[in-house]
């Protein structure tokens, strides 16, 4: 009987250091802060699309910004850990493309018969 109850403890104790070594590897490939701005940045893509602030042509460039940032963030997920520094890289490309984004919607060029 004690030896039943020692075989339970331990299997007890390795699944629940499995189930946090899980969560811990999955902590470090997750960027819910990048998906959560990447699927902003596609809503004022079709926004813009949609109203005219945005010609054809901005929208082109702005999808393929958020290709490459989407490429890029795969690629620092592909080892497994997205570091600190690759995160950061992320981050400024984002940023860089909100700003872009933010000029063509506000420049004056509009796209031809839009609403």
């Amino acid at each position: 009987m004690k030896t039943r109850n020692q075989m339970k403890k331990t299997i007890l104790t390795a699944t629940i250091l499995m189930s946090g070594v899980v969560i811990h590897v999955s902590a470090q490939t997750t960027t819910p802060s990048v998906d959560t701005r990447e699927h902003n940045q596609q809503t004022r893509i079709v926004q813009g699309a949609r109203s005219g602030e945005l010609t054809r042509r901005e929208v082109v460039r702005s999808e393929r910004d958020q290709r490459r940032i989407h490429r890029t963030e795969r690629r620092a997920k592909a080892d497994g850990q997205v570091t600190k520094a690759e995160r950061a890289h992320i981050h400024h490309e984002q940023n860089r493309a909100s700003r872009q984004l933010e000029h063509n919607k506000h420049d004056a060029q509009q796209r031809p018969g839009a609403r």
